[in-house]
């Protein structure tokens, strides 16, 4: 019987930590700035790492970029790059998964510069194709070094936030 109730502790608080940082990553673009938004929602996923291990944060990685286009904040001819975008998510959280068990910050940094190189990458071929070359400048932009700024910063923010829970709880 403790065994059952101890269960389902475990289950009600993922639950909650999940539908909490859900709560975050949804509210957030609602900032309507790329630097803030960006960062709470970078923070974000790396909680969930931290808190839902891989496959919570996986799952939260597909709705920021969704949420915003459906909510008309990231502009319709960001579309093509939402699938990137959320690729740059999973392999930001799947990278810090990997590494952060020696370091933090050695989990963080790499998955950073790789989320980041990645969507520039990505987004110059993705631009030239599918978004006129009037809007394709700020995409660009938008998917440059904001990103690897957000998730740096993001980073930061978890660990700060990491490190506080981890305080309050032992």
């Amino acid at each position: 019987m403790e065994q059952v109730l101890s269960l389902n502790k475990k289950i009600a608080l993922f639950l909650i930590q999940f539908f909490v940082l859900l709560l975050v990553i949804s509210l957030a673009p609602l900032i309507n700035n790329q630097i803030i938004t960006g960062t709470i929602v970078n923070a974000s996923l790396l909680i969930a790492v931290v808190l839902l291990g891989m496959r919570g944060a996986a799952l939260l990685c597909f709705l920021p970029s969704v949420i915003s286009l459906a909510f008309g904040l990231l502009p319709m001819v960001m579309a093509p790059m939402v699938p990137f975008i959320i690729i740059g998510n999973v392999a930001l959280v799947y990278i810090f998964d990997l590494l952060r068990k020696r370091n933090f910050f050695l989990g963080l940094i790499p998955a950073a510069f790789i989320k980041f190189s990645f969507l520039f990458l990505v987004s110059n071929f993705v631009i030239s194709f599918f978004i006129k070359q009037a809007v394709a400048d700020k995409i660009a932009v938008m998917m440059s070094y904001p990103q690897l700024i957000t998730a740096l910063m993001g980073g930061v923010v978890a660990y700060l936030l990491i490190s506080k829970y981890n305080k309050n709880n032992n």
